[in-house]
């Protein structure tokens, strides 16, 4: 998807692509960071909602795509003391 093919409603911060795709914030964040999901700087009046200052928003197509393929990493169990 080309960049000219979004549009602002598809521009989303990172509790709503986690709430419509049920991946994980920090995970969304890890693959912006590696470059599969387009971040993009958010308007300097324009706050998340959630008494937080984010400002990045992502690509909500990029995410959903990443989404459908998402299986989440079993973690290991805590050792006894």
């Amino acid at each position: 998807m080309n960049v000219t093919d979004l549009y602002p409603e598809d521009l989303v911060f990172e509790h709503e692509a986690s709430a419509a795709t049920g991946v994980p914030g920090p995970v969304i964040r890890q693959w912006a960071r590696r470059g599969k999901v387009r971040r993009f700087q958010g308007r300097p009046g324009e706050y998340s909602g959630q008494g937080h200052e984010y400002k990045t928003l992502y690509a909500l197509p990029d995410v959903q795509a990443r989404a459908a393929a998402y299986r989440p990493m079993p973690q290991r169990a805590p050792k006894a003391a």
